[in-house]
């Protein structure tokens, strides 16, 4: 061994360990001169041996005979033979981190990153965890694309130990991942690819699941593909995330600058959020009440309008679903509210009060009311004029009060609108004995009604074929009329006028009015957004249609109406 001729030295042991089995010193020289030869397999077991003959006395000298063939072997890329030594070094002397440590590299190496998390959570469960350890066990999850545990652990390290610097990169990292596919699934969004979006933004939140911005994202992308349940939870989400921000910053803030622009970002996501949570409620609500769910329907609206109390479209569609369910009383209130918070003349909000207090008054006939029933359908003509079946429900009110010359002037009225309804000849009959429907119009009270009800529609319209009516209301004269054949007169008037005096084209246009996208378009349009990703509203409800009351039966003729026509 002085001459450092160790192959004969291992001999020599080798005849005195022969001879002399049983001293340890032997063994433990021979031991030495295998690891100079770094036979540490020999060498191993020798210590082995002399580890039997004195138990406990050289585990130290073990261990590091096994540590030393692991790095030989991990060197020369055996990443699993070197594992097998670590790990006997580390049976050899258990609690030693370091070839723990070496085990780790091991696997990692090797690919096994699942038996690499379970060995770091052993170590956090023995030992407690440290911001060293989260941030090790970040890595891994990363490694096994676990990014929202990743996540959870860097920020778990960064309260431990907020100026980690290891932890602080890997954050970064995850933010600008993060970043990165929020703007593709935003570019994929405008590009109508909504379900490829969802996907993008999926990821983007297991990279950054705190992230306010992105629950507000996928709330919205949600609405557009009509999960609205999905889209509550995650438009929720938002503000729950966005309320802890504010009342514990997560990252160091650097100055009252920095401080002031995130206060100011977190109150525009917190006002977008509210606001899409609204036409989230509000898309629900339509999607209800397509399905006939009025009663689910209204609950959404409340809760809509809860979040936002100044949206008159939002009592408009719980006015319409009070309607479907006849709480006559909730829907007219709704409807009042509206037109309160609207623009006056609003046709929106003008048709639906005059159809509600169209199918009132019908109802208040059917009870027999008919004072009440006049005062109903007058309101009704008063929102919408140009209504034909209003002033015929009205003169058939006028005749059961014998309000003859109020049941005149609504027919002359509805004579001009509708000169093609069905109920005229009988009511000309018992209002005109005698006359004919050019001799009712060509007279000084026809004009005089004439007159008076362009007058009324002009002042009423708030839309071009309302304008348009006024016009052909005009332009009208009995000498076009009596010229024409009475069926070609009656074609054409009613050509004319059929999108604003038929009771059926009413409701068409009733249909086309009564939504709110167009309540809510100016309310939004100089609004700023968050990740828009295009329009925000969608099919809104249809109209109640009011039902039909029955018409009463014609009365015999009478003295009175069997007067001359005016």
């Amino acid at each position: 061994m002085g001459k450092c001729q160790y192959e004969k030295a291992v001999i020599c042991f080798s005849k005195a360990i022969t001879l002399q089995p049983e001293q340890t010193g032997l063994v433990v020289v021979q031991a030495e001169a295998f690891l100079q030869l770094c036979d540490f397999q020999s060498a191993a077991a020798c210590y082995k041996r002399a580890w039997l003959l004195q138990p406990g006395a050289f585990s130290s000298r073990l261990a590091f005979i096994y540590y030393l063939q692991g790095q030989c072997l991990f060197d020369r890329g055996l990443f699993l033979e070197a594992l097998e030594a670590f790990s006997k070094a580390s049976e050899v002397k258990p609690g030693c981190r370091a070839y723990e440590v070496r085990s780790l590299a091991c696997l990692t190496a090797a690919g096994h990153h699942g038996d690499c998390l379970k060995l770091v959570n052993d170590w956090m469960q023995s030992d407690g965890p440290t911001s060293d350890l989260y941030v090790l066990r970040a890595r891994l999850h990363k490694l096994l694309r676990q990014t929202v545990r990743c996540y959870g652990d860097v920020r778990s390290a960064l309260a431990l130990s907020p100026a980690c610097p290891e932890a602080g990169a890997l954050l970064l990292q995850l933010q600008e991942s993060s970043e990165q596919v929020r703007l593709e699934a935003e570019g994929r969004a405008l590009s109508g690819a909504l379900p490829q979006a969802l996907c993008s933004i999926n990821i983007a939140l297991e990279l950054r699941p705190q992230d306010p911005r992105l629950y507000l994202f996928r709330g919205i992308l949600y609405r557009r593909l009509k999960d609205f349940t999905a889209a509550i939870e995650d438009l929720v989400q938002a503000v729950e995330l966005s309320q802890e921000q504010e009342e514990e910053e997560q990252e160091e803030v650097r100055g009252q600058s920095e401080a002031t622009d995130q206060q100011e970002e977190r109150g525009s996501v917190e006002e977008e959020v509210q606001l899409q949570l609204v036409l989230t409620y509000n898309d629900f609500a339509v999607q209800c009440f397509s399905r006939g769910l009025y009663a689910e329907a209204t609950l959404l609206l409340n809760r809509a309008i809860e979040e936002e109390k100044s949206q008159a479209g939002l009592y408009l569609n719980r006015g319409d679903c009070f309607f479907q369910q006849a709480d006559w009383c909730f829907a007219l209130a709704d409807y009042q509210q509206a037109e309160e918070m609207m623009q006056p003349g609003d046709p929106a909000v003008r048709l639906r009060l005059a159809v509600l207090h169209n199918t009132l008054g019908s109802l208040c006939c059917q009870d027999g009311r008919f004072q009440e029933a006049a005062a109903m359908f007058s309101v009704a003509i008063q929102y919408d004029p140009s209504a034909s079946q209003y002033y015929e429900n009205r003169s058939k009110a006028f005749r059961k009060i014998l309000n003859m010359e109020g049941a005149r002037q609504d027919f002359i009225c509805l004579l001009i609108l509708d000169p093609t309804n069905e109920e005229l000849p009988p009511m000309l009959m018992n209002l005109f004995p005698g006359c004919s429907a050019s001799d009712v119009l060509s007279s000084p009270a026809g004009r005089a009604v004439r007159a008076q009800l362009v007058d009324t529609v002009q002042a009423c319209s708030s839309s071009s074929h309302q304008q348009r009516l006024s016009e052909k209301l005009l332009q009208m004269t009995l000498t076009n009329e009596s010229a024409a054949s009475p069926s070609q007169a009656s074609s054409d008037a009613g050509k004319e006028l059929k999108l604003c005096v038929s009771q059926q084209e009413m409701q068409i246009t009733v249909k086309n009015l009564l939504q709110v996208k167009d309540v809510v378009r100016s309310f939004l349009r100089d609004r700023p957004t968050v990740h828009h990703t295009g329009p925000r509203l969608t099919t809104h409800l249809p109209p109640p249609a009011p039902p039909t009351p029955p018409a009463p039966p014609t009365p015999p003729p009478t003295q009175e109406n069997r007067s001359s026509p005016p």
